[in-house]
């Protein structure tokens, strides 16, 4: 990379000009990721080894929903072959998100409270309560971005879908739902997604408790006229958080009582991660606990398939 030694910034990445030169490399949009995905098939091919794919890197920091392996059945590559960037490229990196349950504190209305028919609840800052609720949730700085892609129409960015997201505060509380806060819907937004099927949220980093791994629950709906109805919702899934960065959180003030429920869980022994150990829905977490975390997820979406998410799970309210 070259810097700018006046203003720190990363003018280029692999021998290509930045076209948001004030932002991080996993921030320059669509078409540079996928010109990075090129690049490097490219030099795949020059090594004889063209029949591998690469993930799409930059989107989600190479992160969990970006297939980095060999592919099987891929034909080999060239350099005249991958001289320019095709959507079938960029679907072959993105994999569907897994479909999981909404848990019961999802406040959509399919288990009591919808705080999606209010007004407001479209906001990129979820840190704090709106309408008549006035509460904010404490706790370390928490920056959630998800990159939606539409599988369905070729991989490309689903530009337009609204992304609802929630999760519990520092104390493991739901708004809404949880004793002391039933007043209040902090932790709660809907985020449309830009040009690039980018969705970001300011929150905190949410609590550990019993019986669940840390985790962030996330609908996605159509359009933004689709939120009022929350069998509209086209995915339902959850981020996983990794271990060492709750651990970094968790011995802050305020996250004790995560300390004791992080330490009797696992992601391989968790009722929503552990069939793969949540392979595609751990987050690429980058910062620290004094400057705030940002959290990244890639997300492919396929409306081919019948969503099997959603809603909360049928007898008694388990950990959400």
């Amino acid at each position: 990379m070259k810097h700018d030694a006046q203003h720190d910034q990363v003018l280029s990445y692999e021998g290509r000009p930045l076209p948001r030169p004030q932002e991080e490399v996993v921030d320059q949009g669509l078409g540079f990721d996928i010109g990075t995905l090129m690049n490097r098939r490219r030099m795949l091919a020059v090594f004889g080894l063209g029949a591998t794919t690469v993930g799409l890197a930059a989107c989600g920091a190479g992160g969990p929903g970006a297939s980095t392996g060999a592919s099987a059945g891929a034909s080999s590559a060239s350099p005249s072959a991958s001289a320019s960037p095709t959507a079938s490229a960029v679907a072959a990196a993105v994999e569907e998100i897994p479909d999981e349950t909404a848990g019961p504190y999802p406040g959509d209305g399919s288990n009591g409270p919808d705080v999606l028919e209010q007004s407001g609840i479209v906001r990129g800052d979820i840190r704090s309560s709106f309408g008549e609720a006035t509460g904010t949730a404490g706790g370390v700085p928490m920056t959630l971005e998800l990159n939606v892609f539409d599988l369905a129409g070729g991989g490309v960015p689903f530009e337009g879908v609204a992304v609802y997201v929630w999760h519990c505060d520092r104390e493991g509380g739901y708004s809404m739902y949880s004793q002391g806060i039933t007043d209040q819907n902090y932790l709660r937004g809907v985020q449309i997604a830009d040009s690039d099927g980018k969705v970001r949220f300011t929150s905190i980093f949410p609590a550990c408790y019993t019986g669940r791994w840390p985790h962030i629950h996330f609908e996605v709906y159509p359009d933004e006229a689709a939120i009022t109805d929350s069998t509209s919702a086209i995915a339902t899934s959850q981020v996983a958080l990794p271990r060492h960065v709750c651990e970094a959180v968790y011995a802050t003030s305020g996250y004790e009582s995560s300390v004791a429920t992080l330490a009797q869980v696992t992601l391989a022994g968790d009722n929503v991660f552990g069939e793969d150990s949540g392979a595609g829905q751990l987050g690429t977490v980058t910062g620290s606990v004094s400057d705030g975390y940002t959290v990244t997820l890639t997300a492919g979406v396929d409306t081919t398939t019948a969503p099997t998410g959603g809603g909360a799970p049928a007898g008694p309210p388990p950990a959400g």
